[in-house]
């Protein structure tokens, strides 16, 4: 109560006394603390009882007055003082043995308003940098303390300062070595030292020399470590003389002291306190985004970042339950990192585990953006880190497991990262995770060379429907990722000697009919055993198929080589025989829907692959290894199995398998197009393309349609209810043949819409 009482009458009479010249006024406030250590007598009072803090924001005030008053960049007097009598040196040490109680809190405040407030650069000042770097070791050093929000926001201005200017962070690069020696060292701040500063405080504000303080020999101790290196000095005072002993925590040394502005804010990552916590990764962000090399490497290499990002992932992972529902992991509500907070009782959707999924999508989101924004070098670093401390010492046992349940809630957590993640660089760590590097063809005897790679690829032909339907779609979206490795590890890298082509040197006779428009060795389709039931009505003219299609582009040459494009769409369209199509029947399920899908997809595919470099022309036969065996790889011959029973599988992995194909069909690449789009490519022997599996399914419905009464009108009825336009009703016989015939019609008429965008889109100028 006394306390209190004298700090009101300190406030009258400041207030009605005569007002001081700045310097005088700050100096007289500065007194007025050393003052308040040299005469008490109770050192438990908290410090809110006493005039410190009063004293301390007037002192933080004038220094901001000042700067206003003067010329940008000028410093004043009291700036001068604080500098050379080393305030913030001592009130570091006041606040490292919080006497009173609570002026650990005062210190941090102080710290942070000044480096807030004052717009002149301070950190470069070695009377700043150095205490600075001192109080960045006090914080996060023991977790739920009272003092964490005011530590969290004083680290947080220190990032925001080095971010404006990023050189300033080799200041708090520390030395190891010098760190563990000056941790060995004290010095002593006695009651002489303190009336000897008081006694020196002219109005000049000169330094003080330590030859002139009573008390000398500690003084003398920090003046020759001021003379040494700044890096990795800290100096542990002792308060004897106030009978205050230094904590225990503050004294040891961790494994990793080398950034210790970074080891502050991993340490408050882990506190209980999300908004703490929060704050902590955004100071984390801001540094890791730092230019300098000097600071990426120490940032990787001598601090825990690593191994927080890593081990949390895993605890995470490992926090959730052994079984979710897929469609629960793919449909939980887009997750942001700094946006954690679930409700369980507010939520009307909650399912068993969805708070632990939360947990670890936002922490996998934060990651991610981390690795995004932070400088190359240590970006790379903590995506390899991701990958051997989480995808391959975690999730890869996972997923090799052989319990139906845990493989697909971890193809589904893998499908759900594979669509989370935005960072090239962990993108990249992911798709080698999954893939492996390899880019050497693959043969059909070394495809288990990355067992993950081989077991999800086989899983795409699971007993299991559901995992089947998983490991495709989780592929599907690695597809569409802007990594030019994936489509070249599953496909391209089998397709780039064009050894699937049977080459025959042209002959005179040959070019001439090339000439004509046609390729030498080409099927007519017209007289394929398979398709003589189809007649000049069965086909779509080239005008009716370009007036459902983009502008026409002028006619292409027909001397490169390329087969008319009106053939090969009649080639897809007309696959399917009259009596097992059924969109002509329904409204809106035309070819020309397809058109339009095709083309906007095909222009986000060109935007994906634009900085790849890909060849406009397939590669020239003469410089291909046409003697070496072809092997589609084990991707497309999964896929191609998959393709040859879509007539026997449920309905919903045809889907998945013809999207797939599909998507593999829009990349612009000439072989991918040759290959999978191309009906007339003359096959060599023992090899199959797309078409060609499609061909002998198509035989072999031409062969079950016969031994299907009335199979038209019960197509047409599976095809409306479907689509919704029939009510469910008694179960049809053959549901499972009559749903593939349905998907293998559409599946034909996307090829041939993403044929003729395609051939327009190479066709254009």
């Amino acid at each position: 109560m006394f306390s209190k009482f004298t700090s009101i009458l300190q406030h009258a009479v400041e207030a009605l006394a005569p007002s001081l010249p700045l310097q005088e006024d700050f100096v007289y406030h500065w007194k007025a603390i050393t003052h308040y250590y040299i005469e008490t007598s109770d050192d438990k009072a908290p410090v809110t009882d006493t005039n410190i803090p009063s004293h301390l924001d007037q002192m933080l005030d004038i220094l901001v007055q000042e700067e206003n008053e003067r010329e940008s960049g000028e410093t004043g007097p009291c700036m001068e003082y604080l500098l050379h009598h080393k305030i913030l040196e001592t009130l570091y040490t006041l606040g490292k043995a919080d006497c009173p109680p609570g002026m650990k809190q005062q210190v941090l405040a102080f710290y942070t308003k000044l480096l807030g407030r004052i717009q002149q650069p301070l950190l470069p000042h070695i009377n700043v940098h150095r205490p600075v770097q001192k109080l960045i070791r006090l914080c996060g050093e023991v977790l739920a303390t009272p003092t964490e929000n005011e530590e969290i926001q004083f680290l947080c201005i220190v990032c925001a300062k080095l971010k404006q200017d990023p050189y300033l962070v080799n200041f708090f690069l520390e030395n190891k070595l010098k760190a563990l020696a000056s941790k060995e060292s004290t010095n002593i701040i006695t009651e002489d030292m303190l009336k000897g500063q008081e006694s020196l405080a002219t109005d000049t504000g000169q330094p003080i020399q330590p030859e002139e303080i009573p008390g000398a020999a500690g003084a003398e101790q920090m003046e020759k470590e001021d003379d040494l290196p700044h890096q990795g000095d800290d100096l542990s005072f002792s308060l004897d003389e106030l009978n205050v002993a230094s904590s225990p925590e503050s004294s040891t040394v961790g494994p990793n002291q080398d950034y210790n502005l970074v080891n502050s804010l991993l340490n408050l990552t882990k506190s209980p306190d999300g908004r703490i916590a929060v704050k902590a990764c955004e100071g984390l962000m801001l540094l890791v985004s730092l230019p300098e090399p000097a600071a990426a490497k120490c940032l990787t290499q001598s601090t825990s970042l690593c191994e927080l990002l890593t081990d949390r992932l895993a605890t995470l992972y490992k926090a959730l339950p052994q079984s979710l529902d897929p469609l629960d992991i793919e449909t939980v509500e887009a997750i942001n990192w700094g946006l954690d907070s679930y409700s369980h009782k507010e939520d009307a959707s909650a399912f068993p585990g969805k708070r632990a999924l939360i947990s670890f999508l936002s922490w996998f989101d934060y990651c991610d953006q981390l690795i995004k924004e932070a400088q190359k070098t240590a970006a790379v670093a903590m995506a390899k880190a991701v990958r051997e401390r989480f995808f391959v010492d975690v999730m890869e046992p996972q997923l090799m497991q052989t319990s139906e349940i845990g493989i697909l809630t971890s193809t589904a957590l893998l499908h759900r990262i594979v669509r989370q993640v935005t960072s090239d660089v962990l993108l990249q760590e992911v798709v080698y995770f999954i893939l492996g590097e390899h880019r050497e063809p693959e043969t059909s005897t070394d495809i288990n060379r990355h067992p993950l790679r081989h077991r999800l690829i086989e899983h795409c032909d699971h007993i299991s429907d559901e995992i089947s339907i998983m490991t495709l779609r989780m592929f599907e979206h690695l597809l569409q990722k802007p990594n030019e490795h994936i489509l070249y590890n599953l496909v391209l890298r089998n397709l780039e000697e064009r050894n699937y082509i049977e080459y025959k040197p042209l002959c005179q006779e040959d070019k001439d009919v090339v000439e004509n428009g046609q390729i030498a060795g080409a099927i007519d389709l017209e007289e394929d055993p398979l398709f003589t039931d189809l007649s000049p009505d069965n086909t779509l003219s080239a005008q009716e198929w370009l007036s459902a299609s983009p502008p026409v582009s002028p006619e292409h040459p027909k001397n490169d080589g390329k087969t008319e494009v009106h053939k090969i769409v009649n080639s897809f369209l007309c696959l399917v025989p009259d009596e097992a199509k059924s969109s002509y029947h329904v409204e809106g399920t035309g070819y020309d829907t397809y058109l339009r899908d095709a083309h906007r997809q095909f222009r986000d595919y060109c935007v994906i692959c634009l900085r790849w470099e890909w060849p406009g022309s397939p590669r020239s036969l003469e410089k291909c290894n046409l003697e070496a065996s072809f092997f589609e790889g084990h991707f497309l011959k999964v896929l191609f199995e998959r393709m040859g029973r879509i007539l026997d599988q449920p309905y919903d992995v045809n889907l998945q398998v013809t999207s797939v194909l599909s998507k593999l069909s829009l990349f612009p690449h000439p072989h991918i197009h040759e290959y999978l789009l191309d009906p007339y490519v003359n096959l060599a022997s023992g090899c199959r393309s797309l078409f060609s599996v499609i061909v002998r399914v198509v035989g072999d419905l031409m062969v079950r349609i016969q031994r299907i009464p009335d199979f038209t009108p019960k197509l047409l009825l599976v095809r409306k209810r479907l689509l919704g336009l029939e009510p469910e009703g008694p179960i049809i016989d053959h549901m499972t043949l009559l749903e593939g015939v349905i998907v293998l019609e559409e599946f034909c008429k996307e090829l041939a819409a993403i044929a003729f965008v395609k051939y327009h889109a190479s066709s254009t100028p």
